[in-house]
Formats: structure tokens, C-alpha cells, sequence
């Protein structure tokens, strides 16, 4: 279904692939009167329809609920799964029903960038849905934990062990940490006082440094030398 919300050019566009059309109408609703900085520009329950309604809207997040099912596709994870065939996807939030350590975990490894409960309010939902489309990853402390906790586990020995900072410049750990935060180039250019080609060009060499190839395993690498330092100092 297709939103008759006006566009407002600084908003966030979004799609809602959410359960039911009532939960797909309740949340539009609220998005219109509450959460202004986000624009619905459309929304289905059915999740064999939402690759194509992204195709056409090229939103900049999918909402998608983790009651999602039906249709010819394996429900909510299938369809993360399937937006990295989409032409300049769409960054993802899966909207949970509970804090199941389980499902927060589910969600991250196929592919979220944040994750959202539906007893947070609307106004929560928006801070997410504007943090993931500025780059950064929505998810608490023990959230994060419960990652570090999966990845540990699923990891090759000899990362585990190599894992460390002390191979990068006082600059590029500083550098590191504020992508561990979520910042963007341009937050990090800000804070830094550098130029965001100045940014890129650290990121290029820490991924070369460190064998990694994207933000989410820098994160990941950096947690784990956190962990490493932790446990040489017990």
C-alpha cells in the first residue's frame, strides 16, 4: 500500500513491512503525528511484496516487524536477507515483541542495523529510524553484548586471539572508537577536526591494518580487544 503522507525533504523516507494492515495503518498514523522527521512513503503486510515496493520508493530504512510471516518467503528473516539484492538497499530495523536474547541476535546476523521494541513509543521508534538511516547502529549495552557473546563463538581461534589495537596509530584508534559509537564520517570529521576524505583515508588503511572489511566487523574487532584487554588485566 502506498502512503499519501506529503514528502518533506529532510525527513527520513521509510517503508513498514509490518503483520497486519492494521499495525501497518496504527504506525503510519503515528509517524504523521508524532515522529514528523520520518515519512511513510509506503507499507504492506505481505513480505513478498515489500522487494518490490523498495525497487519503486527507494526508501532509506525498512521498518520491518518480527511477527512478519505468509507470502512465499520464510517470514522477517528471509526478507533482510533478500534486501542485499535490492539496488542501494534500504538500511533495516526490526521492530521486536520481546527482548528475546535469541531474536536481537537473529536480527543483527541477517543483516539489521538496529533494533526496536514495540512498547518503546513512537517517538523512540523515530530516534532509531533517523540514527540507523545516519549510518549509525541502534542497539543498548547489553544488547551489544549479547553480540559480542554470539560472534565470540562463531569466530576462527586465531582472530580471537589476534584481535588488538596496539597495530594502529593513537589517531586511528581514536578513530576506531567513534565508529564503535555509531558516529558517521562526517561526526567523526566534526569531532576530530579532520577532513572527511581525512576520515576515509584512516578507515582505508584500519581495514587494511586489521583484515576487516566493514564498519560492523571493525565494531566487532574493537569489542573484542576491549574483552582481550579485560581478560589480560584479571
Amino acid at each position: 500500500m502506498e502512503s499519501m503522507q506529503p514528502l518533506r525533504s529532510s525527513a527520513t523516507r521509510a517503508i513498514i513491512v509490518e503483520a497486519s494492515l492494521l499495525n501497518c495503518e496504527l504506525l503510519e498514523v503515528a509517524f504523521r503525528r508524532k515522529a514528523r522527521a520520518v515519512t511513510v512513503v509506503a507499507t504492506t503486510c505481505k513480505s513478498d511484496q515489500a522487494l518490490g515496493l523498495i525497487e519503486k520508493h527507494k526508501p532509506d530504512v525498512a521498518l520491518i516487524s518480527a511477527q512478519l510471516d505468509g507470502g512465499r518467503r520464510d517470514g522477517w528473516r528471509e526478507l533482510l536477507t533478500e534486501l542485499r539484492s535490492v539496488q542501494s538497499p534500504p538500511r533495516a530495523v526490526v521492530l521486536l515483541a520481546s527482548r528475546e536474547r535469541e531474536l536481537v541476535i537473529d536480527a543483527f546476523r541477517c543483516g539489521a542495523h538496529g533494533v526496536a521494541f514495540r512498547d518503546e513509543g513512537i517517538e523512540i521508534l523515530g530516534r532509531c529510524i533517523r540514527a540507523v538511516h545516519r549510518g549509525q547502529v541502534w542497539a543498548s549495552s547489553e544488547q551489544l553484548g549479547y553480540l559480542l557473546e554470539a560472534f565470540s563463538r562463531s569466530m576462527p581461534a586465531h582472530f580471537r586471539e589476534e584481535a588488538r589495537l596496539d597495530i594502529l596509530s593513537k589517531r586511528q584508534k581514536q578513530v576506531v572508537r567513534l565508529v564503535a559509537e555509531g558516529l558517521t564520517n562526517r561526526d567523526i570529521a566534526a569531532q576530530l577536526r579532520l577532513s572527511e576524505h581525512t576520515v576515509r583515508n584512516y578507515l582505508f588503511e584500519i581495514f587494511n591494518r586489521t583484515g576487516v572489511s566493514t564498519r560492523v566487523e571493525l565494531v566487532r574487532y574493537y569489542l573484542h580487544d576491549l574483552q582481550n584487554q579485560r581478560d589480560a588485566a584479571d
